[in-house]
């Protein structure tokens, strides 16, 4: 994680779950039923906790006995505190981008996101590097890819998210502050894969380089 980042993103870190369109065309059927009953109409939300922080080049251990899946997701750091602000003003409250890599065990359900699925030490891979708001043209159409040992398994693109940016934080600040230093997990798509001991995981994102994190044993 580069000194930069590492100063820009010292918050909360909130993830966004079922926002690609793919994802979400998978999972409609469940949420037919019960305790759903229907799609969700606002951001399903959760939260990496603080142990879960991990960087560039870092390794990521493997629960013993357990299923690892990485989750390539591209990451918004707020530059400054953002309530009730609208769509048209919400990126002015972005410092930049950058890339995560967020790791969890497979979930049975998305009602209530597991915490002991998502919030094992280090499974959160951020970096390697903030790129200021400025310097991306647009970020609703990147491609972002995920290799592991240098094979393509997973690749999907922004321009696919169910909710943009914009929309996320305008969503999000609605009932609550996000603070300089937070960052937003826009959400993972659909296709996430099994990695084990051994393996060299990375997630590049167009404009942003790439990931690298390496899988050991527990």
């Amino acid at each position: 994680m580069s000194r930069a980042l590492h100063d820009a993103a010292t918050g909360t870190l909130f993830g966004v779950a079922l926002n690609y369109q793919g994802l979400l065309k998978q999972r409609l059927a469940e949420f037919e039923q019960a305790p759903y009953q229907k799609p969700p109409v606002k951001p399903v939300l959760f939260i990496k906790t603080p142990n879960t922080r991990n960087g560039h080049d870092r390794a990521v251990v493997h629960p013993q006995g357990e299923r690892l899946q990485p989750g390539p997701a591209l990451g918004v750091v707020i530059g400054k505190s953002a309530s009730r602000v609208s769509v048209e003003q919400a990126l002015e409250h972005v410092a930049g981008y950058t890339i995560v890599n967020e790791f969890s065990l497979p979930e049975d359900s998305y009602y209530r996101p597991a915490v002991k699925a998502k919030c094992r030490d280090g499974f959160c891979a951020i970096g390697p590097e903030l790129v200021p708001i400025a310097q991306l043209a647009d970020p609703q159409s990147m491609a972002i890819k995920l290799y592991v040992n240098g094979e393509i398994r997973q690749q999907n693109n922004t321009a696919n998210f169910v909710r943009g940016i914009p929309q996320l934080i305008a969503e999000i600040s609605e009932f609550m502050t996000l603070y300089e230093g937070d960052l937003l997990i826009t959400g993972t798509p659909e296709g996430r894969v099994d990695v084990y001991p051994g393996d060299t995981v990375e997630v590049e994102i167009s404009g942003l380089g790439r990931l690298v994190n390496h899988i050991v044993a527990e």
